[in-house]
């Protein structure tokens, strides 16, 4: 029998991207150049944005951003406590206090009903002895979690409401968009979305350049700023100085970092882009496979689908009912690396970590959500490479499982008392016949053919590739 492995991620790179890198290393012209500015222009483009900036890092576009809006020390920024490190880790670089966010049961995405709680809570000085009542609350980092993006037009009622720019962590969100309803116009994460939207390249992204990433925005002093700092706060580039026409000279206008993006990183990104809603579509096309397969098997809840997003489908969490398991997640993970399967989870909130813990007093019990949801969280492969037996031997792993881990007393209910049946009769169960709920669950997987008609409106989202206008249908 011929062995599968799975990996977690495959990045998808084609002759097309190979060309332009030996291309560009025969230029002669290596570092932040001419690739580096048309990427820049035809990210901004896809998205219809104004200005785009190409940086090293998701992260370092978070940083920049921030630091463009003034963010000073002991400012408060609502951070959601379902993320990376980079997202909060950018607000303690320039000495603000991140107040951390409990998420949405469904999405994983910040919730709002909990940030106006945390905000009453920190005036009301019932945050602890960590956090000053007086502390002036300044902006939310919303992150577009696997690529569901967060209601854009209620997180901007929320900032406007409380004073607060909006600086989103959209390094999963690209290609991603959403409306109100059928009858209103697409909008994409990154179209005046907030006041800078940062995407990552990193290797496992949805594009890639290796590692980099764009801030993206529609205020030209923001994006003056922010390419001025990338570039150690000079007046303008090693490109500018030194392409002909430009100046040799430049002054500092402040102390900047060191953020720009290569032209060899930029002639990888210039063809992924052009591929971004391509790759989308396959990956969509792998969730809707697992999806399908995995529809009636009661031991797992699957992502959100809503026909009035279009998701980006960076990764597809898969949460365990573990109440019908009788092992943990730690555990069905690691089966599954044995089985082949590479998998992640996403991720140990941030108040779990010693770091916020030990710093901020923060404890399980002020993100009840995030706490519960990370103790069942698995992320499956999902990439724009995977085959169709990639995709059936990770749900054939997973029902195994399930039926290997099945709670005796629900084993029993499901099937008749008598011969123990074998392990491939039961998995066949998990297909073929659909269990009564046993739960009430949050979580409500929409019917199938309300996904398939959302995987019909492709149209609808070419304009992420051509910067022309939404479309309504």
């Amino acid at each position: 029998m011929k062995s599968i492995r799975v990996p977690f991620f495959c990045p998808d790179l084609g002759e097309q991207e190979i060309a332009e890198v030996v291309a560009t290393l025969r230029s002669g012209w290596l570092t932040t150049g001419p690739r580096a500015r048309r990427f820049e222009q035809e990210f901004a483009a896809a998205l219809g944005a104004a200005h785009a900036i190409a940086v090293s890092s998701c992260t370092a576009a978070l940083h920049l951003a921030l630091e463009a809006l003034g963010l000073r020390p002991g400012q408060g920024v609502l951070v959601p406590t379902m993320t990376f490190a980079a997202t909060a880790a950018v607000v303690r670089y320039l000495g603000a206090v991140p107040i951390l966010v409990d998420c949405d049961p469904v999405t994983a995405n910040l919730d709002l009903l909990d940030a106006e709680r945390k905000v009453a809570q920190l005036r009301a000085g019932a945050l602890g002895s960590n956090f000053d009542p007086d502390t002036a609350m300044v902006g939310v980092m919303p992150v577009h979690v696997g690529g569901t993006m967060i209601d854009v037009d209620a997180m901007r009622e929320f900032a406007a409401r409380h004073h607060l720019w909006i600086v989103e962590d959209a390094a999963h969100a690209f290609p991603a968009a959403l409306r109100k309803s059928p009858v209103h116009p697409w909008q994409r994460c990154g179209e005046q979305t907030a006041t800078v939207s940062c995407f990552s390249f990193y290797a496992n992204k949805t594009i890639t350049t290796g590692e980099g990433g764009m801030a993206v925005t529609e205020e030209s002093g923001l994006a003056e700023h922010m390419r001025s700092m990338s570039l150690h706060g000079l007046s303008h580039d090693a490109w500018g100085r030194y392409s002909g026409g430009g100046s040799w000279d430049y002054q500092i206008i402040a102390p900047g970092y060191k953020y720009n993006l290569t032209d060899v990183a930029a002639a990888i990104g210039l063809h992924q882009l052009q591929r971004a809603e391509q790759m989308r579509r396959r990956r969509e096309a792998v969730a809707l496979r697992y999806r399908d397969k995995l529809a009636n098997v009661a031991e797992v809840e699957m992502p959100p689908a809503d026909n009035n997003r279009i998701l980006s489908w960076h990764l597809f969490p898969l949460r365990l009912r573990t109440q019908l398991l009788t092992t943990s997640r730690n555990a069905f993970k690691e089966e599954l690396q044995q089985e082949g399967v590479g998998t992640s989870v996403h991720w140990r909130p941030l108040h779990l970590h010693p770091y916020y813990r030990e710093t901020f007093g923060w404890q399980p019990e002020n993100f009840p959500v995030a706490t519960s949801l990370w103790e069942r969280s698995i992320s499956l492969p999902i990439f724009s490479r995977m085959t169709d037996e990639q995709v059936d031997h990770v749900v054939d792993c997973v029902k195994r499982l399930c039926v290997r881990h099945m709670r005796r007393a629900e084993a029993s209910r499901r099937h008749s008392i008598g011969a123990k049946p074998k392990l491939n009769q039961l998995v066949s169960a998990h297909s073929k016949s659909p269990p009564k709920r046993l739960v009430k669950s949050h979580l409500k997987s929409p019917p199938r053919q309300v996904v398939r008609a959302h995987s019909k409106s492709r149209a609808a989202f070419r304009p992420l590739l051509t910067g022309k206008g939404s479309e309504s249908s």
